[in-house]
């Protein structure tokens, strides 16, 4: 079950396009989903959360807690919606654009992509841009 959450005034629309895009893309990689959180919010709440458990004095916009069972994908994404408009702003790409990037990064990392350094960044941006165009509305 992937459910959407909002402790910010954004509203995603037409949710179960999006829960069945993140079905499709965690399907596609051989895995099974169990429970996805997304909860969307502000820069405060996420930069709280980061320096709760990650000990990053920053901002960012995603952090997904990962609590994956063998195949089965399970996790927390928040996405701070402040910095998805700020990047999307910085990237010259539209909001939306922006945030179906992070929304799906999170996943990603639970389908065992990585991107510490270069190369695995790199191949995460490319798998990025290959699951963004499973998403039909």
């Amino acid at each position: 079950m992937i459910t959407f959450n909002y402790e910010t005034p954004f509203v995603l629309e037409v949710e179960a396009t999006y829960e069945k895009w993140v079905e499709t893309v965690i399907l596609n990689y051989g895995f099974t989903v169990g429970e996805i959180n997304y909860i969307f919010c502000d820069d405060v709440y996420l930069h709280k959360l980061n320096v709760e458990f990650l000990q990053h004095d920053t901002l960012t916009d995603v952090i997904s807690f990962d609590n994956t069972i063998g195949k089965i994908i399970n996790g927390d994404i928040y996405i701070s919606i402040e910095r998805v408009a700020e990047n999307a702003k910085d990237y010259k790409v539209s909001f939306l654009e922006e945030l179906h990037r992070v929304m799906i990064h999170g996943v990603l990392h639970y389908l065992g992509f990585k991107d510490k350094d270069p190369a695995d960044k790199k191949a995460m941006t490319l798998e990025e841009d290959k699951v963004i165009s499973f998403l039909k509305f």
